[in-house]
């Protein structure tokens, strides 16, 4: 869905109130107008925010596991008033229109008890919401046709743009691998384990905000590329952008990045032990347990659930608990924290961890911004 930028400033010049937009909201405002969060069609009102809170659905009964909200301060409020429509500013550039339906008071606790489990403002999910305004709008919305998001690489990152690659490809059985991280061997032995089974692979970076001390977005897409290009067959693999932004919601996140997927052409989805993680917020499997909450199907993808993978010095390779009967003195799974520290003192991580040409990028990174 999307408007005429003259439309827009048409609008603003006719005294309808605009708001400058961050970067979250234009995430949602993109994924929104371009079908990404179907069956969600806008901003969530105050009876289906409370029903996602309450029952991981809609009021109407349909699967979504996390409100999607557009917080705003009591000034905001005040200025959009009564009006109907509210035009969404990118700095300078009109990014949509929203058709205001409702302004309510974001029940704060309640959405952080329900999507976060946890009320900790360490939490980074619980810390944006307690920064964010204490009223949300409501409304469907309208993409400025002169506009679109603005992320590093040039991947595609439009679900619908996805969807008819994998259709062009011919691919019917679709695997997606959602990462926020740079892909080291673990992960590489489960997306081909999943690619064995399917007809194609996408692997499908988050490329929206993230923690500061997650890896830059620039380095993770050097990292992407060069696996693609010498470890992954490019007839069965592609490289695409997901342009949200990371909630750190664990079990509700894990729920929510399968089911936007199949708005991608994508068919199953890779879930691993600590899916959208923070800290020990979570159980190590709890983003896997939470699909059971869901009819067979309900979701309109499949989840492949995945055990700790480790490398194993006897059997020569990557393996898990149900592959390798070896003890874990002979297993090489380092931390993330272990990692980061050699990367610091410009080690390489081994070949076990982590692919060479992968572990290079890092260093070098990791020099630089020293």
């Amino acid at each position: 869905m999307t408007v005429p930028a003259h439309q827009l400033c048409d609008l603003r010049a006719s005294s309808v109130p605009s708001h400058e937009a961050t970067f979250r909201q234009l995430s949602d405002l993109y994924l929104l107008a371009e079908g990404g969060y179907e069956p969600v069609r806008g901003f969530l009102n105050s009876t289906d925010t409370d029903s996602v809170c309450r029952t991981m659905h809609l009021s109407g009964g349909a699967p979504w596991s996390i409100p999607v909200i557009f917080p705003i301060d009591r000034e905001a409020k005040d200025r959009i008033g009564s009006s109907d429509q509210v035009v969404l500013m990118d700095g300078d550039e009109p990014a949509g229109l929203l058709h205001v339906e409702e302004v309510f008071p974001i029940r704060k606790d309640v959405y952080a008890d329900s999507v976060f489990r946890t009320q900790d403002e360490a939490h980074p999910g619980v810390d944006w919401l307690h920064r964010a305004g204490d009223y949300s709008v409501a409304g469907t919305v309208e993409r400025c046709s002169d506009w679109t998001l603005d992320l590093p690489g040039a991947l595609p990152f439009s679900p619908r743009e996805v969807a008819a690659l994998v259709t062009a490809k011919g691919w019917e059985t679709v695997v997606g691998f959602q990462t926020r991280n740079p892909i080291h061997r673990a992960h590489e032995f489960c997306t081909k384990i999943a690619l064995e089974t399917a007809d194609g692979l996408v692997i499908h970076p988050l490329l929206g905000e993230t923690k500061a001390d997650d890896t830059p977005a620039d380095v993770r897409l050097a990292c992407y590329d060069v696996l693609l290009r010498k470890y992954y067959p490019a007839e069965h693999a592609m490289l695409a952008g997901f342009p949200a932004w990371m909630r750190y919601a664990g079990p509700r996140e894990a729920i929510f990045h399968a089911q936007v997927r199949k708005n991608y052409g994508i068919t199953h989805f890779i879930v691993g032990r600590d899916h959208a993680g923070v800290g020990d917020y979570y159980g190590p499997f709890d983003a896997q347990k939470v699909f059971s909450e869901f009819r067979p199907g309900e979701l309109g993808v499949e989840p492949i659930f995945f055990d700790f993978v480790h490398y194993c010095r006897v059997c020569g390779g990557m393996a898990s608990k149900k592959t390798c009967p070896h003890p874990s003195d002979q297993h090489v799974h380092l931390a993330g924290r272990a990692v980061r520290q050699m990367l610091r003192a410009g080690e390489i991580p081994p070949s076990e961890f982590t692919r060479p040409e992968v572990a290079e990028i890092l260093v070098t990174a990791a020099r630089e911004s020293a």
